[in-house]
């Protein structure tokens, strides 16, 4: 049986680092994390840093010179062309770290890749099977409200500028119920390891 490489993704806030955390600790599997790749690509001193600030201003910059993520997050979750610039820098980093980071684990029997636009990327091709992490739209706006400090409003628009879960959770080998408790997500987590390992 070749490598298995989990795709792992779901809503903002759904708790897919929750998973992939899980899966380091418990099982001992590497985790390529998306969001790792995307914060090292505008790392201060990168190009795509230095690009960004000469799109939007140095005031795009904190007084650290490290970027501004809730101002830029006001830019680009309120203008799909800005979003599209953006990705268009960061998009092509982040794939070549993945396949630097594949290379580094191609002997590894399971590899989890946590990418939370793994769908709206169009990077399915390079997992072998994905597994969606879901919870009801209340709480997973609760959830981003509490966790990023945002309005009700401002959650509502990172939502929206991802795909539906309905619609990630109909392309998924697997679906992770995130609604309750972790001991019930993590019951879930191993039962999917299971149906899929050889002999299993």
């Amino acid at each position: 049986m070749g490598q298995r490489i989990i795709g792992l993704t779901g809503g903002i806030a759904t708790g897919k680092s929750t998973v992939a955390q899980y899966l380091a600790t418990q099982h001992g599997l590497p985790v390529l994390d998306a969001d790792v790749y995307a914060r090292q690509a505008v790392a201060p001193g990168s190009a795509i840093l230095a690009a960004i600030a000469q799109r939007y201003g140095s005031a795009i910059l904190q007084s650290d010179g490290t970027l501004n993520r809730t101002q830029l997050g006001q830019i680009i979750f309120s203008d799909p062309t800005e979003k599209t610039w953006l990705e268009q820098q960061i998009h092509p980093f982040v794939r070549q770290r993945f396949a630097e980071a594949m290379a580094q684990h191609a002997l590894a029997p399971v590899v989890v890749q946590v990418m939370p636009l793994l769908f709206e990327a169009n990077l399915t091709a390079q997992v072998t099977e994905i597994w969606v992490v879901v919870c009801s739209a209340a709480t997973q706006r609760q959830r981003l409200m509490q966790r990023n400090h945002l309005s009700q409003t401002a959650a509502e628009l990172r939502i929206q500028n991802q795909w539906p879960l309905a619609q990630k959770a109909a392309r998924a080998d697997v679906v992770l119920d995130n609604e309750a408790t972790l001991p019930q997500l993590y019951s879930q987590v191993e039962a999917a390891l299971t149906a899929f390992a050889p002999n299993g």
